[in-house]
Order: C-alpha cells, then sequence, then structure tokens
C-alpha cells in the first residue's frame, strides 16, 4: 500500500457503508422508517459514496438496477467489481488515484464518465461504451495529442473535457481535437465556435499568442470553476427530485398497507374464535340471545363455519391489495407527471445558464482577441 495512505484509514465498500449512504439519500422522517423496514437494493438507482476514503471497489452486485454512481474523493487505484451494473448511465470516479482505464466492458448503456483528477496516462480500454456523451477526463498525465483519435469510435460523444493535462499544452491542442472529433459541442468546458471547426481544418495555422498564454489559462479556470458549479448546482435539484418523489409516498403506502394487513389478520383470528364458540353454544342450546337466519345457516358444523370466516377474510385481503395497487398506481402517474415536469424546468434553466456561461466566456475570449489584434507590431 502506498505511503501516501499512512494518516488515512482505507475503507472497502461494505453492507453497512451502502446501507448507510442510501439512509442519508432520504429526508429524515422517510430515512427513519427505511433504516426500520429495511432497504432492497435492487430498488436503488442512485447511489452516492463519496469521500469515504474507500481504497477497493466490492459488494455492489446487489445493485443490478443503478443507473447513477458517485464514487469521487475517494482514494481507489483500480476500477472493478462493477460488471453487473450493466444499467448504469452515470459514472464519476473522479478525484481517485486511479492509472489504467478498465473494467468498464458491461456497462454499455453509459452516457455520462467521469475520470478527472487521477493518474491515468493513456486512453485506453473503452470501445464499449458506445453511448457514451459526455467524457471528462481532465488533470490527468495524458501527453500525447494522439490520446484524442482513439475517442474518434465514439459517435455520441458532445462532451469532452480534457483541461489539465501535458497535452493541452501543445499550441495546435484545440485543433488537433476539433479537426479529429468534429462532432464536439463542449471542449474543455467551452462552446466549440464554428469558426474554431473551420480553421481546425488547416493545422499549420497558428492561434494565439505566447505571452497571452497567462491570460487564456484564466479564462479557462474561470470557465471550468462556473461549469462545475452549474453541474454541481444540477445535480443537487435532481438528487432532491428524485428522493422526495421516489421513495417518500411508497414507503407510507407500503407502511399503512402493511398495517391494513395486520389488522385484519387479528379480525380474522378473533372472528374465527367467536364463530366457533358461538357454534359449540348453538349445539347445546346455549346461546343467550337469538341469531339472524343467515348466521344460524352456517352454525352446522365447525368446517361450514371455518370456510365461511375464511372465505371473509380472502375477500378481505383482496380488496385491501385492489386498494394498495390503485393508490400505487395513481401515485406513479402523478410521481411522473410532477418528475418530468420538475426535470424538464431544470434541463431548460440548466440549458440556459450554460448559454449564459459560454456567452460570458466567449465575451472574455474575445475581448482578449481584440487586445492582440491592436497591440502594435514590433
Amino acid at each position: 500500500m502506498s505511503d501516501i495512505y499512512n494518516d488515512i484509514e482505507p475503507n472497502v465498500i461494505d453492507d453497512e457503508m451502502v446501507q448507510k449512504a442510501i439512509e442519508e439519500q432520504f429526508p429524515e422522517d422517510i430515512g427513519k422508517i427505511a433504516k426500520r423496514e429495511g432497504i432492497n437494493f435492487k430498488d436503488v438507482t442512485e447511489l452516492q459514496l463519496s469521500f469515504r476514503n474507500i481504497l477497493q471497489i466490492d459488494n455492489l452486485w446487489q445493485f443490478e438496477n443503478l443507473t447513477k454512481l458517485q464514487l469521487d474523493n475517494n482514494i481507489i487505484e483500480k476500477i472493478e467489481a462493477l460488471e453487473s451494473l450493466v444499467h448504469l448511465v452515470w459514472l464519476d470516479l473522479s478525484f481517485n488515484n486511479i492509472e489504467v482505464i478498465e473494467g468498464l466492458d458491461t456497462l454499455v448503456k453509459l452516457q455520462d464518465l467521469s475520470l478527472s483528477n487521477n493518474r491515468i496516462s493513456k486512453i485506453e480500454h473503452m470501445d464499449a461504451l458506445q453511448e457514451l456523451q459526455i467524457f471528462s477526463i481532465g488533470k490527468n498525465n495524458l501527453t500525447t495529442l494522439e490520446d484524442v483519435i482513439y475517442l474518434r469510435r465514439f459517435k455520441k460523444l458532445r462532451t469532452l473535457n480534457l483541461t489539465g493535462n501535458p497535452l493541452c499544452n501543445d499550441e495546435h491542442y484545440t485543433l488537433f481535437v476539433v479537426a479529429y472529433l468534429p462532432d464536439l459541442v463542449y471542449l474543455d468546458f467551452r462552446l466549440v465556435s464554428d469558426t474554431t471547426v473551420s480553421v481546425s481544418a488547416f493545422p499549420a495555422c497558428e492561434i494565439g499568442q505566447q505571452h497571452l498564454t497567462e491570460h487564456l489559462g484564466d479564462i479557462l479556470q474561470l470557465s471550468d470553476a462556473l461549469m462545475a458549479l452549474e453541474m454541481l448546482i444540477a445535480d443537487q435539484l435532481e438528487v432532491r427530485v428524485h428522493r422526495v418523489l421516489r421513495s417518500a409516498f411508497s414507503l407510507t403506502i407500503f407502511s399503512t398497507m402493511t398495517q391494513c394487513r395486520d389488522l385484519e389478520n387479528r379480525h380474522h383470528e378473533e372472528l374465527l374464535e367467536i364463530s366457533i364458540t358461538a357454534l359449540e353454544k348453538s349445539l347445546k342450546n346455549e346461546l343467550d340471545e337469538d341469531l339472524p337466519a343467515d348466521v344460524q345457516m352456517l352454525l352446522v358444523d365447525r368446517t361450514t363455519i371455518v370456510n365461511a370466516v375464511n372465505t371473509s377474510h380472502g375477500i378481505h385481503l383482496l380488496k385491501i391489495d385492489k386498494r394498495e395497487s390503485d393508490i400505487l398506481s395513481n401515485i406513479n402517474h402523478w410521481q411522473t407527471s410532477v418528475t418530468e415536469k420538475a426535470v424538464q424546468n431544470e434541463i431548460d434553466r440548466n440549458r440556459e445558464r450554460i448559454r449564459e456561461i459560454v456567452q460570458y466566456i466567449d465575451n472574455l475570449q474575445e475581448e482578449l482577441d481584440n487586445l492582440e489584434i491592436m497591440e502594435p507590431i514590433v
């Protein structure tokens, strides 16, 4: 184990860790119910395990329906044990100690992958990720522009972050990337302009000047920071929507209907006991009061009365099941409607904010370019 862990207690993902993480994702009242009733890992679609000093990925095979997994800000050295997460769409492994891209072969639905702030020196072993749309691998150890060529196989890739790698220091970096990946919309959190795409067809063209490098770097850092904050806000809003709507009602209904079934079972037991006692008294002519004719018809023998009571019990349970099904169906329709509206509102807000950020950064870039043009020739 590396010396960097001397002051850190490494962790491995276990049932206790994931149970606690899931409970923390719920509001406090729902979390208490979840803790008491238990959680079926197969029902969990999002899992956040950030900042937990995780050294090794393990014990995630139970989360077979997981679509979003956050493992950022840990001390993970190897991508492994993700084979069963075939429905994963979003994976964050940023801020770890990963050196090699591997272990992703079964994640064929993955659309968003973050490997930024690791120790990766080569882009490889990602052929199965044909649905990939967003790829962040900034601040690693990528040194050659040829690594970009590997990304040509991802036809749906629209957003790429490479900032902070040594290869970004090449004076033709932007033009090279855009030339090989002409369908990119965002590169290093900046909108790829038509001008850049056009100029990228001429690799011999020079862009920028050496004395502007520092200012360009400042603009890129500002863009990076603004985009990171916007992504954080969007993620937090998305988590709130899904956290409240997905779990609150279903857990409450489950608890309520469980109580209804318990009450019906107790009622059934007491009714059966009363009926058998009435039968015995009837046979001995010891009943204190006259019973209705339809009740007297049941007081023939033990089998008849037991069958009648059991039939009534079965009918009541079916009514409870039907009521639960109707309530859950109505809630699901309502949840779907509210979620779709909330998600669309957030998408619209996020797109507008990204446009504002991109426009602001473009304005700064334009001002810097104008300064370059106005600069006297020596």
